[in-house]
């Protein structure tokens, strides 16, 4: 039987969040979180190995998504209200708040760090968590028989074809409306969760202030203002959704703090370090850890994501569950060994890092040139050296993002306008730093030297200049790095 229009209101459940306090979801919302596949999101750590460098740093993406949804909730509403022209539905609402739930159902575990993996063990799958979080979210309303509950409230499957369209989608050639969950007049309704256009979205504002906070880290932007003073505008032939142009800075700072955040946590060098022992360990224990999913088939971990059954069960326990295996396989104990060695920080080294002069120098480039000049007679190996690639930017590689923001005036609340860089004499010059960071997967002396050495060289063959780091030397009790440069 179908609910009654607001009948649903008496079985709201409110949760107590960190960030945004006393926040209350739609009962529809509730039934999803309280499903076994949503559940999982508890035992996914949000910052992946972040913990590792910074202790507070626990929260998991089950918190997040709930914030996700309800900043959801709070933005398609504000517009609802002030623009009835825009014929908001009561089912458009919960559709958005169900995207914005159910967008990281496909994380794996440590988030970001399990696409890695998969993407270094299965590159050919080009897997990412977006298109899995779809999967996860059909296999959720299949195995918990929730179709009825989503008829219960009015919802169809063009409205269930709506909420995967805002999960995730790529969109099409060309100008024609591809999307089949919402006519075209309804555009700016897939700009709240995932915004492809202009990047402001509710899934940044929840994850930027949420890690913020977790991290000890402080960021400036005020997402309430950017709620009060957006509105949807035509924009060629789609509506879009605008803000006033004067919170231009307050959109700068958005940008910025997703900047602070990666160079200051996501980028961090021993984070980054032990993302990639973690990763390691992984592809030694890929073939010998495995879930079973449907028809009984076992899963090994890189095609884990293959089967929702099997993914259900995969979380950030895989850590302890190779820790934890007792066959005496030779990739098994060295996964272990590497697994230890976090734990006892003993950790990879960083030989040091630098920054091409050439945007056309790629990692590969480094990484060949660093081969070719390792020391002759060395014991030291390629396979030995890791090439990252650290990028710093406001969400759009070297472009300024506000520049594909639309803002308004008070007094033309319905004429759109661009507001360039030029405009403003406080912005960075270059909105993208790319960093090369070499590490060393062995800390014996002798390697780590004859990897420097072969680092200067490689920088010297590319015109690049270095900056060594002596992880050997064990660090003061000051937070200052000590430095040097290894004479020939």
């Amino acid at each position: 039987m179908m609910e009654e229009p607001g009948q649903w209101r008496m079985h709201q459940k409110t949760f107590q969040d960190a960030v945004h306090g006393a926040i209350t979801l739609h009962p529809l919302c509730v039934k999803v979180i309280d499903t076994p596949q949503f559940q999982r999101l508890r035992f996914i750590k949000a910052l992946g190995t972040c913990y590792f460098v910074f202790p507070a740093a626990t929260h998991n993406r089950f918190e997040h998504c709930l914030g996700v949804c309800y900043l959801a909730g709070q933005l398609v509403c504000a517009l609802q209200s002030r623009q009835p022209e825009l014929d908001i539905s009561e089912a458009d609402i919960l559709c958005v708040q169900l995207a914005g739930l159910c967008h990281d159902l496909g994380h794996g575990p440590f988030s970001h760090l399990w696409e890695q993996f998969v993407s270094r063990a299965r590159p050919e799958k080009h897997w990412v968590h977006e298109n899995a979080s779809i999967k996860m979210f059909d296999y959720l309303l299949e195995t918990n028989n929730l179709i009825e509950e989503f008829d219960r409230y009015g919802l169809k499957d063009q409205d269930i074809t709506f909420i995967k369209e805002m999960i995730y989608s790529v969109p099409g050639n060309g100008s024609e409306w591809w999307y089949k969950g919402r006519p075209r007049k309804k555009a700016f309704l897939y700009q709240i969760v995932a915004n492809k256009q202009t990047g402001i979205d509710v899934d940044k504002w929840d994850y930027f202030l949420r890690d913020s906070l977790n991290l000890g880290i402080k960021v400036t932007f005020d997402y309430h203002r950017i709620i009060q003073f957006s509105r949807v505008i035509p924009v060629g032939e789609e509506t879009q959704i605008c803000i006033r142009d004067k919170e231009s800075n307050n959109v700068y700072d958005m940008f910025h703090a997703r900047r602070v955040l990666h160079r200051t946590a996501y980028k961090h060098r021993v984070v980054q370090i032990i993302d990639n022992m973690f990763v390691d360990a992984l592809l030694y224990a890929d073939k010998h850890i495995c879930y079973l999913g449907s028809n009984g088939v076992k899963y090994p971990l890189a095609d884990v994501c293959d089967d929702m059954m099997a993914y259900s069960n995969l979380t950030d326990w895989v850590f302890h569950q190779i820790l934890l295996d007792e066959r005496d396989h030779p990739d098994l104990l060295h996964a272990k060994k590497i697994l230890s060695s976090i734990f006892r920080r003993q950790l990879y080294l960083c030989v040091g890092h630098t920054k091409p002069n050439n945007p056309a120098t790629t990692f590969k480039n480094l990484e060949e040139a660093l081969k070719r000049n390792i020391p002759k007679n060395s014991t030291l190996t390629p396979e030995d050296l890791i090439v990252t690639q650290v990028e710093l930017n406001y969400g759009m590689e070297d472009q300024n993002p506000v520049e594909m923001v639309y803002f308004y005036n008070k007094t033309s609340p319905m004429k759109t306008k661009k507001i360039k860089k030029e405009e403003s004499i406080l912005l960075p010059e270059s909105f993208q730093e790319r960093t090369f960071r070499i590490l060393c997967r062995s800390n014996e002396e002798d390697k780590f030297k004859h990897a420097q050495r072969a680092l200067m060289a490689a920088c010297q063959e590319l015109n690049m200049k270095e900056e060594l780091y002596d992880e050997l030397i064990p660090p003061p009790f000051s937070p200052v790095k000590n430095h040097r440069w290894i004479e020939d």
